[in-house]
């Protein structure tokens, strides 16, 4: 099983988040655990290659 960080809060009465690695990309739910199953729907999207040109943070170790 894989895991993946991401940023939620809530806002009014809807939960917000979105992954570190997919800052660009945010959803909603009216629950927490709702806007948890729209990020794992979310993830598949972004890590399947059917949503083109998919922005993505990464880190480089430099000297």
């Amino acid at each position: 099983m894989n895991t993946a960080r991401y940023v939620h809060w809530q806002d009014g009465g809807m939960w917000l988040g979105y992954f570190e690695e997919f800052p660009d990309y945010l959803t909603q739910g009216e629950t927490l655990e709702d806007l948890q199953e729209n990020l794992r729907d979310l993830y598949h999207d972004l890590t399947s290659g059917e949503i083109p040109g998919v922005r993505r943070v990464a880190e480089l170790t430099v000297e």
